[in-house]
C-alpha cells in the first residue's frame, strides 16, 4: 500500500479521517458511491470538502493511486467528483487508480479550489 506522504491524516480538530496507518490484511475496503443527501450535518459536508481540498492540494489533475486513503472518505466522493482512471477498475485494490474529475469537482466543492480551506 502506498502511503501519500504530507497528506493530512485527518481533519484538523476533528475525528474525519482521512488516510490509514496501515494495511488491512484481508484486503482493501471495497469503494462504493455514497449517496450524499441534502440534509447531512455542515461538519460532514465540511470533511467532503476539506478532503476534496487536499486531494486537488496533493494531486491536482493528475491520476493518483488510492494507496492509504481512507475508503469510508473516499466513497463519498467516487462516481462523481473522483472517478476511476483506468478500465478495468477494482474497487478493492490498494493500487487502484484514481482521478478528480475537475468540472464536477469544482461544482460540488468551489471551496475546495479557492484555497480558504487549507489556509
Amino acid at each position: 500500500m502506498l502511503k501519500h506522504r504530507g497528506f493530512p491524516g485527518r481533519l484538523p480538530g476533528t475525528d474525519f479521517q482521512f488516510t490509514l496507518r496501515r494495511a488491512n490484511p484481508k484486503g482493501a475496503t471495497a469503494l462504493t458511491q455514497r449517496e450524499r443527501y441534502a440534509d447531512r450535518r455542515p461538519a460532514d459536508r465540511k470533511a467532503d470538502a476539506a478532503f476534496m481540498a487536499c486531494l486537488w492540494n496533493q494531486f491536482g489533475d493528475e491520476p493518483f493511486e488510492r494507496g492509504n486513503l481512507d475508503a469510508g472518505r473516499l466513497s463519498w466522493l467516487f462516481g462523481r467528483e473522483v472517478v476511476p482512471a483506468t478500465d478495468p477498475f477494482d474497487p478493492e485494490d490498494y493500487e487502484a487508480l484514481l482521478r478528480i474529475d475537475e468540472p464536477r469537482a469544482r461544482a460540488a466543492f468551489p471551496e475546495a479550489f479557492d484555497g480558504s480551506l487549507l489556509a
